[in-house]
């Protein structure tokens, strides 16, 4: 975990007013409190993320949230279909994993190793 400072000065470009302001509108969320916030690595890939959309991407502030819970939605599906992958594999027999698949459009469903 790094503080805000540490955060600051790591991210070129990143101001931190910016990150306080990203912060209250509550797009990152690291632990701590004002003064004394701690960034986890999720928090510092969310920061740079937001970083990139609003300074490389020229996503304003009001389109900002939207994009971000879209892209949110994206990564815990992908979790999830992950999940169900995973489950799949563990409970499933080959033959009716490669049955699915086919019926998906040919995706090949990686076998149990």
């Amino acid at each position: 975990m790094i503080s805000i400072d540490i955060l600051v000065t790591q991210l070129s470009g990143l101001r931190r007013p910016d990150l306080e302001r990203w912060i209250s509108n509550d797009w990152v969320r690291p632990d701590g409190r004002p003064g004394s916030y701690l960034f986890r690595d999720i928090d510092v890939a969310r920061v740079r993320l937001i970083q990139e959309l609003h300074d490389e991407m020229m996503v304003n502030d009001e389109a900002l949230p939207i994009v971000l819970s879209l892209l949110d939605q994206l990564y815990d599906q992908r979790r999830r279909m992950r999940e169900l992958t995973d489950a799949l594999r563990r409970t499933v027999p080959e033959e009716l994993r490669q049955l699915v698949a086919r019926h998906l459009g040919n995706y090949d469903y990686p076998s149990q190793s």
